[in-house]
């Protein structure tokens, strides 16, 4: 599972990297990182795929989003048990009988 979460966070890690380095131009002389190939890769991959350049990186970040969603997914249900196990320790320390019948909390009307 730890290769797993490594395997899929290693690309966003440098993707985004990449991305907010050449988008603010910080190159630190590296030809990759320049605003110069940030321009050049989203030109290219927008005439690959027939929409404007400006609209790719919001669908990249809602495909990021989707694919952390589904990776969350996946490792709540393999901790499932666990999960359940705090969730009812938890629920059983909030509501306590005792909390709920207490003489503060009745109303003294008549």
């Amino acid at each position: 599972m730890k290769w797993f979460l490594i395997f899929w966070a290693g690309p966003i890690v440098f993707l985004g990297g990449w991305y907010w380095l050449s988008y603010y131009d910080m190159s630190f002389g590296i030809f990759m990182l320049s605003r110069q190939v940030h321009d050049l890769t989203f030109e290219l991959y927008g005439k690959a795929l027939g929409i404007p350049p400006e609209t790719i990186p919001p669908l990249v970040a809602r495909a990021i989003a989707v694919d952390s969603l589904v990776v969350f997914a996946i490792l709540a249900f393999r901790k499932r048990k666990s999960i359940i196990a705090w969730w009812k320790t938890r629920q059983a320390l909030n509501s306590s009988p005792s909390d709920l019948a207490s003489k503060d909390s009745l109303s003294s009307a008549p």
